[in-house]
């Protein structure tokens, strides 16, 4: 059964914001929350996005935003801090060339505080930065996005940004429908807005019985520099009414240009090239502790485990309250066998963040594979208590309970991990499991039908289903689930077993004995010598007959 591993930064009339050139003091998470609140908008529309208000003039507000939030044309809505809707005019949108930006304006006789701009030349790696945004809703029970306020830290600037011009990456949480939203320094100033994040959510291999863990991904979130727009807005013609910093000089490339690009290639599935760039971050910034952690986790990906943990041993020696590595390498020790070790890293983990849902849900599997259920169920508990949303501590802990005997608490956490996870085909298959054992047959092949939609590809769901067709007397229906099951995985030997049985009480003893001996030769490559007598056996008593 698959386990799941969750990953481990007011003037009225004409309002405009300056550069400031002055010493900066810097404020607390709680006040720049409050400034980010005022002048963060939501963009409401099919596909939701964030926006950060740059100007006023008179009832005119303009907006920053993403250019991918508002391309689609789609029926949106504004809805700003105090809750007011606005129809978002779309002739009012303007892009700004070769980068993912634009802006729009809305009228209001409200009156609603403008961001101060700030200088994102001077974010450097390790300072302080807050994202603002509204989320799109997962859970379908919600049915708008909620404003959510995120701190982090610049893992890098780069002097040579990416397509679309993000060169800013931070390592603040961030979730789809954030895009557009703004980014500050500790200042409360604008630095940025953002426009890629990594969802931090587990995207398990159903076919593997032991599947590859995902791990927390450090400084995969990006975003554009405001410098950047100020350099282009006099140039498009969209005055906020601020002076536009001079053009960067350009130089060598630095680490920061290299770790982008690492990035940006791991984020593209480029392993090989991700681990060339972070190379060549490392060796211009040899203490780059965020470029070891990310080239362990693409070494990890690509299988060199020992050399992933060698890499999370030089993040933690340059950067020891780093918490990522210390969530990775114990991903990592557990696959190798090293469940202490895990749980080691898992307790160092927790001790630099006691609110750490991650490293209590990880701990949490390595508990159950070291057979302390309740234990594990604990520490999901803790997971779920720190994040509330968390649908992999749901569905972790529905295994334990059902294993348990629980069948109905299983089913209680399937609900919730499908409620906050609607794209969840495991929970799906899994609940399908504790339906029929429960007696609820077309509930289970409900579930079953609903895992296959959302992965077509899933041959446990359908040899589950061809299970249950036969039990309700489909023996055809049955014998096509297994048909596609065997497509999928043709080493898939239940499969064939299951078919065989159905063949046999059809009079095909032929084809069932065919099936019953491909099983058991899969059987016994696998090296599952009990099942392989046993189907022999089978196969002796059929052919006796």
């Amino acid at each position: 059964m698959n386990y799941k591993y969750t990953f481990p930064a007011v003037l009225i009339g004409v309002s405009i914001a300056l550069v400031q050139t002055q010493v900066a003091f810097a404020l607390s998470s709680g006040q720049v929350a409050k400034i980010a609140k005022q002048i963060t908008v939501l963009i409401d529309s099919s596909a939701p996005g964030s926006g950060v208000i740059v100007k006023r003039s008179g009832n005119t507000y303009t907006v920053l935003t993403a250019a991918h939030v508002v391309t689609s044309k789609n029926k949106a809505e504004i809805v700003t801090p105090d809750g007011k809707r606005y129809q978002l005019n779309y002739s009012t949108v303007k892009p700004l060339p070769g980068v993912d930006l634009a802006t729009f304006q809305f009228t209001s006789s409200n009156n609603y505080p403008v961001a101060k701009i700030g200088n994102s030349d001077q974010s450097s790696e390790g300072t302080i930065a807050y994202v603002a945004g509204f989320p799109k809703a997962k859970a379908a029970s919600i049915s708008s996005s909620i404003y959510n306020f995120t701190d982090g830290k610049i893992t890098a600037n780069a002097s040579r940004p990416l397509k679309d011009g993000y060169a800013l990456v931070y390592s603040n949480i961030t979730l789809p429908g954030m895009s557009g939203g703004p980014v500050f320094n500790e200042q409360g100033e604008l630095i940025g807005v953002h426009g890629k994040g990594d969802e931090s959510e587990v995207d398990i291999e159903t076919s593997k019985v032991n599947p590859e863990v995902a791990y927390i991904k450090s400084g995969f979130n990006l975003g554009i520099p405001i410098n950047t727009f100020l350099r282009l807005s006099a140039k498009s013609g969209v005055d906020v009414g601020v002076t536009p910093p001079p053009e960067r000089i350009v130089t060598a490339p630095k680490a920061d240009d290299f770790f982008i690009q690492g990035v940006d290639k791991q984020n593209k599935g480029d392993n090989q090239g991700a681990i060339i760039a972070y190379n060549e971050a490392i060796r211009l910034n040899p203490n780059n502790a965020e470029a070891y952690n990310n080239r362990g986790n693409v070494r990890s990906k690509l299988g060199d485990k020992l050399g992933a943990i060698d890499d999370f041993n030089l993040a933690l020696k340059f950067n020891p309250n780093l918490v990522e590595p210390y969530i990775n390498r114990g991903n990592v020790r557990s696959e190798l066998g090293d469940k202490q070790g895990a749980i080691d890293d898992f307790n160092l983990a927790i001790k630099f963040n006691p609110k750490l849902a991650q490293a209590y849900n990880n701990r949490g599997l390595v508990r159950k594979d070291l057979g302390d259920k309740q234990g594990a169920i604990d520490d999901y508990n803790l997971a779920i208590k720190f994040n509330p949303n968390n649908a992999d501590a749901y569905y972790n802990r529905g295994i334990v309970r059902s294993e348990l005997g629980d069948k109905q608490g299983g089913i209680d956490d399937y609900n919730l991990a499908i409620k906050f996870n609607p794209n969840d085909a495991d929970a799906y298959n899994n609940r399908g499991l504790l339906r029929d054992e429960l007696g609820d047959k077309q509930g289970a092949i409900d579930d079953y039908n609903q895992t296959i939609k959302i992965n077509p590809n899933y041959a446990y769901a359908y040899n589950n289903r061809g299970l249950l067709r036969d039990d309700l007397g489909d023996k055809q229906g049955a014998i096509d689930d297994y048909n596609q099951a065997i497509k999928i995985n043709p080493n898939y030997a239940l499969a064939y077993y299951n078919r065989g049985t159905i063949r046999y009480s059809l009079g095909d003893k032929q084809q069932a004995v065919s099936d019953l001996q491909q099983a058991a030769n899969i059987f016994q490559q696998q090296g599952n010598r009990e099942a392989y007598q046993q189907i022999l056996g089978v196969i002796g008593e059929i052919q006796q007959q």
